[in-house]
């Protein structure tokens, strides 16, 4: 199989692992989400540090997390990150799983809009359309549901926080995660011991919940492993495809499988999304056209 083509796999492996994720966590729905967070970050940090040691790659951490200005980007994609992995599973607990498929969804406009306010990015006609239609899409929300879909927006903009971070971190995908969840890690020991000891703890009641609590760091570690993969394999415009599998299987699980409602507000919503969503993809392979036809012309024009 060709390097394209398993990158190709290992993403939908990742997004289908991130879109049944819900499943898995709604059978730890009687766990407080702090403490379902803390174990996310500790069982994750264990299987970064094993399959890390094994590649021999261990040492790499050391530099995000010395130096200053890599430290302060590490700490705060680690923030970011935390931030976004708790309300997830605040989301999941209560029941919001179709508006954290949402949250996900719009994801991709939020951090168009990041770029124009931060980096003075420009936007092309078809993404401005893209803009309008999702902002469209949480004002019918709105009002069909009294209220804006704050949790949607929150997990959107944590997520477009992450990834603005993340441009700005210069490192393998394992090992920077692996450097992030370090940073939680003592708060995440810290909580869980304290759970433990005043008998309140989730860990050690029965073995079912415990293996489910372990689980979650290689749920946690393995598409973001497979993703990285992915990243060093499959061009962007392909991987933007892909990503949407993930909140798509979300909305579907939440629907069929968890028996949320899905009324009219969240049907005209969704749709405006995925228009939005389809405008956006198309003008990035557009973009994406452009880069790789000035690149042709740039590598023409030395080879003369």
């Amino acid at each position: 199989m060709s390097p394209a083509r398993l990158g190709v796999l290992a993403m939908i492996v990742a997004c289908t692992l991130w879109g049944l994720a819900p499943l898995y966590y709604s059978e730890l729905s009687d766990v407080p989400a702090m403490e379902l967070l803390a174990h996310r970050t500790l069982w994750s940090a264990l299987v970064f540090a094993l399959v890390l040691g094994a590649q021999g790659r261990l040492h790499l951490t050391r530099a995000l997390l010395t130096h200053p200005a890599r430290r302060r980007e590490t700490v705060f994609a680690a923030l970011a990150i935390g931030t976004n992995w708790l309300l997830y599973l605040i989301a999941v607990q209560r029941g919001w799983v179709t508006e954290s498929a949402l949250g996900y969804y719009i994801f991709p406009i939020c951090a168009v809009l990041l770029g124009v306010v931060i980096y003075r990015e420009r936007l092309a006609l078809l993404q401005w359309l893209a803009v309008a239609l999702a902002a469209a899409a949480v004002l019918v929300l709105a009002v069909g549901l009294g209220s804006p879909p704050w949790m949607a927006l929150a997990l959107a903009l944590t997520f477009s926080l992450y990834g603005l971070a993340k441009k700005r971190i210069v490192a393998p995908g394992a090992v920077s995660v692996f450097a992030e969840v370090l940073v939680l890690l003592p708060l995440a020991v810290l909580w869980i011991a304290a759970a433990q000891i005043s008998g309140q703890g989730a860990f050690g009641q029965d073995w079912t919940r415990s293996a489910l609590l372990a689980g979650s760091g290689i749920l946690s570690a393995l598409p973001l492993m497979l993703f990285a993969e992915a990243a060093r394999r499959v061009d962007l415009s392909t991987l933007g495809l892909l990503q949407y599998l993930n909140p798509t299987l979300q909305a579907l699980g939440a629907v069929l499988i968890l028996g949320e409602p899905f009324g009219p507000a969240r049907a005209v919503s969704f749709a405006l999304i995925w228009a939005a969503l389809a405008l956006y993809t198309v003008s990035a392979l557009r973009q994406d056209r452009a880069r790789r036809r000035s690149a042709m012309a740039s590598s023409a024009e030395a080879a003369l």
